[in-house]
């Protein structure tokens, strides 16, 4: 069985585990923003990367090296963890044995929740099956999502204070790349790090994400 395993524990048992996977590449203030929304709604949230992307490879930045840059935004109520799966279904599987009492939420984007909804699950429980094991919750970014109809049952809104539209890990890249200011879309918890990590890699302009 695939496992999730924690780098920053959380501070309690939660009744309702809100789960972030995201590239963090490098982390954002919009993942920020998406961590302190999901904490209205959840009484704890992890910010999860997979140890495998589903849809992409890792480049640049290794996966420990990522786990160096999120580290910082985590404690309390927020933890950090790696999931030996990549899929939705798979990480909410992982979490409910560290967590059998919780209620799990995943957390994602609009484009994110289009690209689940549309998945190829071969083998595995169709989406409409997998959203009776946990709920999605989609904030808007760059449009919201409605839902089709047979997967309304287990997705709902993440409300979040807009205006992130234009922050996304490529475009920290881009302008660290292109020596232009970029202090101001990283958390400020989280400099120290991504300096140390992302000033000697080189950067691609080709793959997009949060």
């Amino acid at each position: 069985m695939n496992s999730v395993e924690l780098f920053r524990a959380l501070s309690a048992p939660p009744r309702r585990l809100a789960l972030l996977p995201a590239a963090y590449h490098p982390p954002t203030r919009a993942h920020e923003a998406l961590l302190a929304a999901a904490l209205d709604q959840c009484d704890a949230v992890l910010a999860v990367l997979a140890r495998a992307l589903p849809h992409k490879e890792y480049t640049g930045a290794t996966l420990a090296q990522r786990l160096e840059t999120l580290l910082p935004l985590t404690g309390g109520r927020t933890g950090a963890a790696v999931s030996d799966g990549g899929l939705f279904l798979e990480m909410a599987r992982e979490a409910r044995v560290l967590f059998p009492d919780a209620e799990i939420h995943l957390v994602c984007g609009r484009d994110a929740a289009e690209r689940a909804a549309a998945w190829p699950y071969d083998g595995l429980p169709s989406m409409a099956e997998q959203l009776r094991e946990y709920r999605l919750l989609v904030a808007a970014r760059r449009g919201g999502y409605e839902a089709p109809g047979e997967l309304a049952h287990g997705i709902g809104r993440i409300e979040w204070t807009g205006g992130w539209d234009a922050v996304s890990s490529t475009e920290v890249r881009r302008r660290m790349a292109a020596g232009e200011p970029w202090e101001h879309m990283v958390p400020a918890v989280c400099l120290d790090a991504v300096r140390r990590v992302y000033s000697p890699l080189p950067f691609s302009r080709n793959a997009r994400s949060l």
